[in-house]
């Protein structure tokens, strides 16, 4: 486990590889490694393929090189969910131990079902909670969230409050599948590789109050966030393979990065999209300000 004492900033690059590098995975990725090289410390890379039924074959190679096209070099070894499935059962183990977890064995036909029936809203109902109904078999594995307010300073949303109960409801931590849901694995591997800063798209903001629930239940301390907007095309979408977003091209990479620095709020000087690419890195790192980045959740892009 990385020491948490006198931590350095070490942040990450968390892609799924559910197809090529596009213009709003690129975003994520030049504002957390900038975020971390202008302040001296490490950037590593995740690749999230934990969910096999969504994956790209080859998709994870092509990012990876991609992001080495770019210039985005990481630090230590690329981690790997796929291989960490020791690690998220353990963690899982650790929290039934603390009696937070219990089997589920509605299916989301149920869950519908149920809603519709009591007028509410996504939130799980709590069916499950205090046992399986008569003839009912376990399907996933269900956190059990307390009455709790969760709070946090986001570095560019502001402050973000949640009502755990309300918002996200008892949710899922083991699949039906068998696969561990990424709420659980994302903090398991944030703690593992001592992440101290997260940046990355707003569209995981309503994911934070849960992941910072789950790390002070395993023990651990949240790191600090900062919530890119996210790119969204003009139907209001984010930029996406659902969404037919093109891939980025390395023979277009100062341009582009050029670009994404624009999108992310920088003073960027006239020229820097035909410098060499060493050169456009020096100038981004030793220019970078977080504080330029427009403070909305997604900004209309390419």
């Amino acid at each position: 486990m990385y020491s948490a004492r006198n931590k350095t900033y070490r942040g990450r690059f968390a892609p799924s590889p559910t197809g090529p590098l596009h213009f709003g995975s690129l975003i994520a990725a030049l504002g957390s490694f900038l975020d971390a090289r202008s302040r001296g410390g490490e950037w590593l890379v995740r690749i999230e393929d934990l969910d096999p039924p969504r994956e790209v074959s080859g998709a994870a190679d092509d990012i990876l090189r991609t992001l080495e096209a770019f210039g985005l070099y990481w630090d230590n070894e690329v981690m790997y969910q796929s291989q960490r499935h020791d690690a998220y059962q353990q963690a899982l183990e650790q929290l039934e131990h603390g009696q937070l977890v219990y089997p589920c064995g509605c299916s989301r036909k149920d869950i519908q079902e149920n809603l519709a029936g009591i007028g509410s809203g996504n939130v799980y109902p709590g069916t499950c909670r205090n046992g399986l109904p008569q003839g009912c078999e376990a399907r996933s594995l269900r956190l059990r969230v307390p009455d709790l307010d969760v709070r946090f300073a986001d570095r560019l949303q502001g402050d973000i409050e949640e009502w755990l109960p309300e918002k996200s409801g008892d949710f899922i931590i083991r699949r039906a599948d068998g696969l561990f849901a990424y709420q659980l694995a994302v903090v398991v591997d944030d703690a593992e590789q001592g992440i101290t800063d997260i940046v990355r798209g707003a569209d995981l903001l309503d994911s934070t109050c849960r992941q910072i629930f789950l790390l002070q239940s395993l023990g651990y301390a949240p790191p600090r966030y900062l919530h890119l907007p996210v790119v969204v095309n003009e139907s209001g979408e984010k930029l996406s393979k659902q969404t037919n977003a093109p891939a980025v091209s390395p023979q277009q990479a100062v341009s582009s990065l050029a670009a994404a620095l624009r999108f992310l709020g920088q003073s960027v000087p006239e020229g820097l999209e035909d410098s060499q690419l060493a050169d456009f890195w020096d100038w981004a790192v030793q220019n970078w300000e977080s504080e330029r980045i427009p403070n909305t959740r997604m900004i209309e892009g390419h």
